[in-house]
C-alpha cells in the first residue's frame, strides 16, 4: 500500500457522496441533495471509517420519515442498481450504499424485525449486509436463523453470501455474536454446493473461524461434503484448502490427511542455513533448506520464526515455503528471501535473539537461531 493512502478517503469523499446524494435527490423528491452533501463532507474530518459510515447515516436519517416503515420504503426507493447478477466472484459494492443497513438496526431491530429483514434484503443486493445482519443474530438468534435458512435459497448470490458471511464467528471488522458457532453448520451444508465462488470463499473462510473453535468438527464436516457429491471435485478441493489453511500451519493431522499429507512422512531435513546469524531490521533474512526421502513424497514446507519480545513472552508466526513432492531420486532445496519488515502490520520487530524452524507437514524438522538487530541512521 502507498505511504499516505487513505482508505477511508477513498470510500468516503466529495465526489462519492455526490453520488450518493444523486441518488437521494432522484428517488425523493424533499430530499435536499446538496443541503446534504455538504454536511456530510463538512463533518467526515476526525473520523475514522466507520465512524463516517455512521455520520453518513446521521445525515441522512435526518432528511427521511421518523416512521420506520415509512423510512425503509424511501431508502429502498433510493437503492441503486442491484451489483450485476452474472459476475462470480469480487462485486462487493460501494461502502456508501452500508447505510441501509445502519437504519435497519437503529429502528427495525427491536419493533419492525421482519420489515427490517427485507430491507437488509434488498440492501445486500447492493453492498454486503453482513455487518449488519449480525445483531439481528443476538437479539433474535430462532426467527433470525429462519430467514437466513429462506434466503440460503435465493436465486441471488449475494444474498446467499449474506448467510454465510454474517454468521461467521470471527468476521473481521464486526461485532461479535452470541450465537453458538454450530448453530450455523447447517446453514454452510445447505450452501456449500453453490456455484459461485464469492459463496463458497465466504464457507471456507467460516469454517476456517470456526477450525480456531473446534478443529475436528471442521476437519469431518469437510470429509463429509466428499461424499455428497453436490460441489464439483475441483471446487471442494480448493475450498478445503482454504478452510484448513489455519490448521495446517498448526500441524494438525486430521487436517493434513484430509489434504493428502501426512504428519509422519518420511522425509529427512539435510540442511538448514542462514546466510549469516545477525540481520538488520529491514533487510533479507536468506534461508536455505534441503529434504530429502527414501520414496516420493507431497509435502507442505512451512518456516516458523519466533520473535523476541522485550517482556520475554515469545511471539511466533508460520510463513508458507512450498507445497510440492520431495523425489526419492534427487533432494529437494528450497531457498527464501524473508524481509524483516520494520513495520509490518501484524507484529512488531525488536532487537535480540530470534529462531526460525523448517516444519514439513505439521512436523518440525529443525531449527535454527540468528540475531536481531536495530540499524543505526
Amino acid at each position: 500500500m502507498a505511504q499516505g493512502f487513505s482508505l477511508k478517503d477513498q470510500l468516503f469523499n466529495p465526489d462519492s457522496l455526490s453520488d450518493l446524494a444523486a441518488e437521494y435527490s432522484a428517488a425523493l423528491p424533499d430530499f435536499d441533495g446538496k443541503d446534504f452533501h455538504d454536511e456530510v463532507v463538512a463533518g467526515l474530518e476526525g473520523r475514522e471509517l466507520m465512524q463516517r459510515l455512521e455520520w453518513i447515516a446521521d445525515c441522512i436519517e435526518k432528511r427521511l420519515s421518523a416512521d420506520f416503515l415509512q423510512m425503509a420504503d424511501q431508502l429502498e426507493a433510493a437503492m441503486p442498481r442491484q451489483l450485476d447478477p452474472r459476475l462470480k466472484d469480487d462485486d462487493f459494492g460501494r461502502f456508501i450504499h452500508a447505510v441501509p443497513g445502519i437504519l435497519a438496526v437503529r429502528h427495525g431491530l427491536e419493533r419492525h424485525r421482519d420489515r427490517a429483514f427485507d430491507l437488509l434484503h434488498a440492501a445486500t443486493r447492493r453492498f454486503s449486509m453482513e455487518f449488519y445482519i449480525r445483531p439481528f443474530l443476538n437479539r433474535w438468534p430462532e426467527e433470525t436463523l429462519a430467514r437466513l435458512h429462506d434466503w440460503a435459497g435465493d436465486d441471488n448470490y449475494h444474498v446467499r453470501r449474506l448467510v454465510t458471511e454474517g454468521t461467521r464467528p470471527k468476521l473481521p471488522w464486526a461485532k461479535a455474536i452470541t450465537l453458538d458457532p454450530m448453530r450455523a453448520l447447517p446453514l454452510l451444508d445447505q450452501l456449500h454446493g453453490d456455484q459461485t465462488r464469492y459463496v463458497t470463499r465466504s464457507i471456507a473462510n467460516h469454517l476456517n473461524d470456526i477450525a480456531k473453535i473446534d478443529a475436528e468438527t471442521v476437519v469431518a464436516q469437510l470429509a463429509l461434503w466428499r461424499g455428497h457429491g453436490d460441489q464439483s471435485t475441483k471446487e471442494l478441493d480448493w475450498m478445503t484448502r482454504h478452510a484448513l489453511r489455519t490448521l495446517v500451519k498448526q500441524g494438525h493431522a486430521g487436517a493434513l490427511a484430509l489434504l493428502g499429507f501426512h504428519a509422519d512422512a518420511p522425509v529427512r531435513l539435510s540442511d538448514l542455513s542462514l546466510a549469516n546469524q545477525r540481520v538488520g531490521i529491514g533487510d533479507a533474512l536468506e534461508v536455505s533448506v534441503s529434504l530429502e526421502a527414501d520414496a516420493d513424497t507431497p509435502v507442505i514446507v512451512d518456516y516458523l520464526i519466533r520473535f523476541h519480545r522485550p517482556n520475554g513472552r515469545e511471539g511466533q508466526k508460520v510463513f508458507k515455503l512450498k507445497q510440492t513432492v520431495v523425489s526419492k531420486k534427487t533432494p529437494l532445496h528450497l531457498t527464501k528471501r524473508h524481509v524483516l519488515k520494520g513495520d509490518a502490520t501484524t507484529f512488531r520487530l525488536h532487537p535480540g535473539p530470534h529462531s526460525l524452524a523448517v516444519q514439513v507437514n505439521g512436523r518440525p524438522l529443525g531449527e535454527v537461531t540468528f540475531d536481531v538487530y536495530e540499524k543505526q541512521d
